[in-house]
């Protein structure tokens, strides 16, 4: 995904999509953790969320399930 940083005021703005902050844990107003390595900025939830164990855990069974032949060759 390409965004372009728009101006606002001294400084520049990047608008992120509903769907990518969902993804993150974000919600408006969320503080966040900026920082640069290598050249790359990195946006990381400042306070982020828990994970649920059990929701995790259904997760991996899941992938586990409909992966099995790579993860098995992979394995080898």
């Amino acid at each position: 995904m390409i965004k372009r940083l728009r101006k606002v005021g001294n400084s520049n703005a990047l608008i992120i999509d509903k769907a990518v902050m969902e993804l993150a844990g974000l919600d408006a107003g969320a503080a966040v953790q900026i920082a640069v390595r290598d050249g790359s900025v990195i946006i990381t939830p400042a306070r982020p969320r828990q994970v649920d164990e059990k929701r995790l855990q259904a997760a991996l069974n899941l992938v586990a399930k409909r992966r099995r032949g790579a993860l098995k060759r992979l394995a080898e």
